[in-house]
């Protein structure tokens, strides 16, 4: 016997974002990164808004939902991305040597998890990527997208 919308359970927090981004590609709640914030915390994962707060030239853990991927003709191989996380944007270069070696990663993360060097000058906060991480199972079902110019 089937229940009824009214005794069937609401669904977890997790499951209203998921259902969100399947029907909208995004959500009005709190972002998918908020759920993880604890997990991420344990990586050692420095979120967007403090980037600002560093130093230039330290080395950082970003993460994040990849929003976009390009790689203009005009750059000589090197990709730009940004990742999206509860805070704000990352905005990350690639350099075609780090491209070629962790393409797949690169190419594939829906959740990124970045080691790099955080270069500030004035108030544009890049980080330069020295290794990738594909950490998408933790998103789930959450389906995801990005824009990607390559």
């Amino acid at each position: 016997m089937a229940l009824s919308p009214a005794e069937r359970p609401a669904p977890s927090e997790a499951q209203g974002i998921t259902a969100d981004y399947r029907s909208l590609g995004l959500t009005l709640g709190r972002h998918p990164l908020a759920l993880l914030r604890r997990r991420l915390a344990r990586e050692r994962v420095v979120p967007a808004e403090r980037l600002r707060q560093l130093r230039s030239g330290s080395l950082v853990r970003v993460a994040g939902i990849v929003t976009h991927r390009q790689r203009p003709g005009t750059a000589a191989g090197v990709v730009f991305a940004t990742l999206e996380d509860e805070t704000g944007s990352t905005n990350l270069i690639i350099w075609s040597s780090v491209m070629e070696e962790q393409r797949e990663a690169i190419l594939t993360s829906r959740l990124m998890v970045v080691d790099g060097e955080l270069q500030s000058e004035q108030d544009v906060i890049n980080v330069v990527v020295r290794r990738v991480h594909n950490y998408s199972r933790w998103l789930g079902e959450l389906e995801t997208s990005s824009r990607d110019f390559h």
